[in-house]
């Protein structure tokens, strides 16, 4: 395991303890050099989404507790944020929440020769997901098998 993994598996460990005292839950976590410095990213959210205020008091909260543990031997940037409106999907549980909604991804291994696929998600079961992708294709894939989602956010008029 690189160092990178252990420090991000650390924090995961404690953020996935942490953040359900504030009512919220980790969507995502960075652990990444950039500009010259390390920069620890945790992406949460919660029903009706995540204010600054939240934000800054998970920071607090957060960074005592790494600090504390010393799961991190070297300066770093802690960056605590909403996952935005292109929010990553990785649990079940984000799919679910997302049926209807226009998303995207991308499979670790092709799935009726392609890989990407863009359309509403209809359906969610036992880690199987269904998006249709227009009006006449539908695909069963599976979750685990996803390398990469997000929803796509639709601009209205």
């Amino acid at each position: 395991m690189s160092e990178a993994e252990r420090i991000i598996e650390g924090v995961s460990r404690i953020a996935e303890s942490l953040l359900p005292e504030f009512g919220m839950e980790m969507v995502d976590l960075e652990f990444r050099h950039e500009r010259g410095r390390w920069t620890l990213r945790i992406f949460i959210d919660r029903d009706g989404g995540v204010t600054i205020d939240d934000c800054a008091r998970v920071s607090r909260e957060l960074g005592d507790v790494i600090d504390a543990e010393n799961i991190i031997d070297y300066s770093y940037v802690l960056e605590v944020s909403s996952p935005g409106l292109d929010r990553p999907l990785r649990k079940e549980q984000d799919f679910i929440r997302s049926i209807g909604k226009l998303i995207k991804l991308e499979m670790a291994r092709p799935v009726n020769k392609r890989r990407n696929f863009t359309g509403r998600l209809a359906h969610v079961k036992d880690g199987m997901l269904r998006i249709r992708v227009d009006d006449t294709d539908q695909f069963d894939l599976p979750i685990d098998e996803i390398k990469r989602a997000r929803i796509k956010y639709e601009f209205t008029n």
